[in-house]
């Protein structure tokens, strides 16, 4: 009996033929392979709090969690995020009707795009970008019109143009996906320019999607300040959170969505037919996580903090043009100081020249040629394997 394979065309459908194997697992394979520091992908290289942790296996022990937890997310998690966004913004949420738990950010993301859009809808996000909005844009069907943050090198930083991205709205725009603090040139916008967003996005009626896991990673003068505070932006904002990147457990994928009810419900339905439910036990460790201390959040901060000077210094002496980051953890480089231009050839060269991986911010581009001499270090690990890090790339200025 034969079998089924087709060899009349290919077998990945036209929306998701441009994405392949993505730079991260190509990076990382790479660091395996040559025992190269990686500073590519976004994890960190510690566990988070302690406390956290037992909380995880406290909950296993008393069997919370173990099976089916509810399609919205245990109450205590949606509690305590509401609890949070009031806290932290004057945000009040619903825990029943406008919190919704998912399998991290990243189905957050899927699931928000793939309920909100219909085939051929316009989505505006800012360039360079997460890879995984391009490809939840393209298995809804709609189309991404990229605005992209321009490099300011008198300010060491990417700046959003406001004019162009006005420009980029047409009849067929649906929504406006933002992410800031921004991965991954570490961009925070800032309250004149978010209020711009907002007051676009109530002059066209558009919907907003802000994703915002890094909301707690700010540096400096930086302010994180949530679109959905803004006026008239709560009943068409669908902002994304994660407890991975603010408590060191990227691997429990616990997400969320809060928003207006109707925008929470049409994600839930989404959300249904991906993972349904993930991560019971972990739910309720991220619950008592969201009601640690200031001083937690303050010190989390402190030390990213430090980290980001460490590393931003050592790749100042290593001949990079820095662009030190008001956000996230990540530093995004410019490498034409020495003497390169093309980003993935550099990367891909990096961990013969000198044992350290990095990822080459073109991958994150529409307009590639727009991103090709930059190239994004991540600065989540421990403080010697940064200072060897350090060490290892100053061989690049010999």
């Amino acid at each position: 009996m034969t079998g089924m394979t087709s060899t009349a065309r290919p077998f990945l459908n036209r929306r998701l033929a441009e994405f392949g194997t993505t730079v991260f697992a190509e990076m990382s394979a790479l660091a395996l392979r040559t025992g190269s520091i990686n500073l590519g992908q976004g994890f960190p290289d510690t566990d988070g709090p302690e406390e956290v942790r037992e909380a995880a296996v406290r909950a296993l022990r008393d069997g919370r969690g173990n099976q089916y937890p509810p399609g919205p997310g245990v109450p205590e998690l949606r509690t305590a995020i509401a609890e949070h966004q009031h806290r932290r913004y004057g945000l009040t949420f619903d825990p029943d009707t406008e919190v919704l738990v998912t399998a991290g950010a990243t189905e957050a993301i899927a699931a928000t795009l793939l309920a909100l859009l219909e085939p051929g809808d316009e989505v505006v996000a800012l360039e360079p970008y997460y890879d995984s909005y391009a490809a939840c844009i393209a298995m809804a069907g709609a189309a991404r019109v990229p605005v992209t943050l321009r490099s300011d090198p008198e300010q060491a930083r990417f700046r959003l143009d406001l004019d162009e991205l006005r420009d980029a709205v047409t009849d067929r725009t649906r929504l406006l996906l933002i992410n800031t603090p921004h991965n991954p040139t570490g961009t925070v916008l800032t309250r004149e320019e978010l209020t711009a967003v907002a007051e676009l996005a109530v002059e066209r009626d558009l919907l907003v999607v802000t994703d915002e896991v890094y909301e707690h990673l700010v540096f400096d003068e930086a302010e994180h300040v949530p679109l959905a505070t803004l006026p008239g932006m709560r009943e068409r904002t669908v902002t994304i959170g994660s407890a991975g990147k603010t408590f060191s457990f990227t691997g429990w994928k616990v997400g969320w969505v809060t928003g207006a009810p109707g925008l929470v419900a049409a994600v839930r339905s989404a959300k249904q037919f991906l993972t349904y439910v993930a991560s019971g036990p972990f739910q309720y460790a991220v619950a008592e996580a969201l009601r640690l201390p200031d001083s937690y959040f303050a010190d989390f901060r402190a030390d990213m903090l430090a980290k980001r000077d460490l590393l931003a210094a050592g790749l100042e002496r290593a001949g990079f043009k820095v662009f030190r980051p008001a956000g996230t953890y990540f530093i995004t480089t410019d490498i034409r100081p020495l003497g390169e231009s093309d980003g993935l050839a550099f990367c891909r060269a990096l961990p013969e020249r000198c044992g350290v991986v990095a990822i080459p911010n073109a991958v994150f581009y529409d307009h590639r040629e727009q991103g090709a001499p930059f190239v994004r270090f991540a600065f989540c690990k421990r403080t010697g394997v940064l200072e060897e890090a350090a060490s290892r790339l100053r061989t690049l200025a010999a």
